[in-house]
């Protein structure tokens, strides 16, 4: 069965690009690509009891827009060199791109969801955007890869994965990394932030079982002390030019807390690789 891959356009030059990187990352994988667009219509809040019905001006003025944007998309992505791996699906549906996305998840089994970090409606100040921490925080059927404006892929040499080693780890919620990494040769850093000197016992027993989930794919283990989390990971990724950091979320709002203010100030570096957030809840 191919990989199925969701991504999500608001046919902005963010989305565009994270398209872009989205078919080189998976080149060698026969995938199903969707792109998806939740498109909306003049005076009409998608919050209204009162929503446009098909036939209406205002929705088919509108699934029009979305439709011509789409072709657009599909002639643009015909300079992109081609791949019989890969098959395109087009779909523009009158919704919140939220609810529009957990749709396709329950109807298309989708293994993960690829998309740019801001879009034509995000603020200019934004450090992600507000669609892809949406997606990031809301969604727990898979994982989602936000790719940042003006991020090409090029090669992957590592990703940075920080853990505090407190619970017990799941193949299944790593998968993705593991086969991102097995994809492209690619090393994975383990980063640990001390806040004490010694790891008790179920720290040392997830340590050692993550060890045995890597042991086919080059990996090492770092750990940093007497510095904050966000600033630790962050002088990390930048002092090794790393290419991803890959976050394993085990709290349906992870991302409100890390993002919020003044947090949010501290991330920097992150906004500019590629973030990965895997699932511990699927």
């Amino acid at each position: 069965m191919n990989k199925r891959v969701l991504l999500p356009t608001d046919f902005s030059k963010n989305a565009l690009n994270a398209i872009r990187y989205a078919l080189n990352l998976y080149e060698d994988v026969h995938c199903d690509f969707y792109f998806l667009n939740a498109f909306h219509t003049k005076g009409y809040s998608l919050d209204s009891l009162f929503i446009p019905e098909p036939g209406e001006p205002n929705y088919e003025e509108a699934k029009q827009a979305s439709e011509k944007n789409m072709n657009r998309l599909l002639e643009v992505l015909r300079f992109h060199p081609q791949n019989d791996k890969h098959v395109y699906h087009t779909i523009c549906t009158y919704n919140s791109l939220l609810m529009a996305t957990e749709n396709l998840l329950n109807t298309k089994d989708i293994d993960i969801i690829i998309m740019g970090t801001k879009g034509v409606t995000d603020e200019s100040n934004a450090v992600l955007g507000t669609n892809s921490i949406i997606i990031m925080e809301k969604i727990t059927q898979c994982p989602v890869l936000a790719i940042p404006s003006e991020f090409n892929f090029t090669s992957l040499k590592e990703i940075v994965f920080p853990t505090d080693y407190k619970t017990p780890f799941k193949r299944k919620k790593l998968d993705s990394m593991f086969e991102i990494a097995k994809l492209h040769n690619t090393s994975i850093r383990v980063l640990h932030i001390e806040k004490s000197e010694t790891f008790n016992n179920d720290q040392e027993d997830n340590k050692v079982l993550l060890t045995e989930m890597l042991h086919n794919i080059d990996h090492s283990f770092h750990t940093l002390s007497k510095v904050g989390i966000n600033q630790g990971v962050e002088t990390f990724i930048e002092s090794r030019n790393s290419d991803m950091i890959a976050f394993l979320n085990r709290k349906h709002r992870f991302f409100s807390s890390i993002l919020s203010n003044p947090l949010i100030k501290e991330l920097g570096y992150y906004s500019k690789i590629p973030i990965l957030v895997l699932k511990d809840n699927f």
